[in-house]
């Protein structure tokens, strides 16, 4: 066996593992797919004779692939395009496909997906490898070209907005949680009658003008009312994944790993007594999300 195809081997032996670093650092197949070959042609240009780790060497120079991509992203004010990570076994379909996406989606989460694209790519890179790959400080500081302490910082912050802060108590948050998971299972279901038990009778809706679909009210009164509108029009139940919204339980819609709409509810003795429907962006930007399971 030859120098190249004893490289060849081993590049191929890590490629799912890459392209899973790749992928939950950008939160894209396509690029995640660049960043890939990107990392095979740096190692073909490489004297790799005193690596005695080539996965180690691999993964550090996918990050710092990584690092300049979300760079580079951000300075163009680029979103990206793929919902989330698949696991490394995951082989995706087509792109466009509505169920690869959802399955790519949940693999990693929305609500941490949405919190990700928000980070600095320091603190996204930081958090990635040492919460999802346990890559040690030491290592995260050559890539982030700053100190272990100040490496260990920024996937503290990140951290931090992942998990997110709430003041509603334990038992509280479990009885939100559990009334907006058969809310949703309701909507996808198409039925009525276990929608409208889930909602208190003074029950209200309101929807900012960018999210109120065309000659439907801003504002809608009354459990009955809504539930039959909402099953006409919910066809978007599918997207929507229960998240931590401002501090209490809500569900996010963000398709293609950007947040679209916000959904933010009130509570009252045990069932769902308002809603509010957001899609401003300005509003969305200032919105705090993170992972329901933290």
């Amino acid at each position: 066996m030859t120098e190249r195809d004893w490289l060849t081997e081993q590049f191929e032996n890590n490629r799912s593992h890459l392209r899973a670093v790749a992928y939950r650092m950008l939160g894209s197949l396509t690029e995640a797919d660049d960043a890939v070959q990107e990392c095979w042609l740096r190692l073909n240009r490489s004297n790799t004779d005193n690596v005695e780790n080539l996965g180690g060497w691999l993964t550090t120079v996918m990050s710092r692939i990584c690092l300049d991509m979300l760079r580079h992203r951000k300075s163009r004010r680029e979103d990206p395009i793929e919902p989330a990570a698949p696991k490394p076994e995951y082989t995706p379909r087509a792109a466009g496909d509505p169920e690869a996406e959802a399955i790519l989606a949940d693999s990693v989460g929305y609500a941490t997906l949405v919190v990700l694209d928000r980070l600095a790519p320091a603190e996204r890179i930081a958090f990635v490898l040492h919460d999802l790959f346990d890559i040690p400080f030491d290592e995260i500081a050559r890539i982030t070209a700053r100190t272990p302490e100040a490496a260990r910082q920024l996937a503290s912050r990140a951290r931090r907005r992942v998990r997110g802060v709430t003041a509603v108590p334990r038992t509280e948050l479990a009885q939100q949680q559990s009334l907006i998971e058969d809310f949703l299972t309701a909507l996808r279901l198409g039925d009525p009658s276990k929608l409208i038990d889930l909602l208190d009778p003074s029950f209200s809706v309101h929807a900012d003008t960018t999210s109120a679909p065309r000659g439907i009210p801003e504002g809608i009164h009354g459990r009955e009312a809504w539930a039959n509108l909402a099953l006409q029009e919910g066809h978007g139940a599918r997207w929507a994944r229960v998240a931590m919204v401002d501090g209490s339980v809500g569900l996010i819609v963000a398709p293609r790993g950007r947040l679209f709409r916000v959904l933010q509810f009130t509570y009252a003795d045990g069932r769902i007594a308002g809603m509010e429907i957001i899609g401003d962006r300005e509003r969305l930007n200032s919105i705090e999300i993170s992972s329901l399971a933290a």
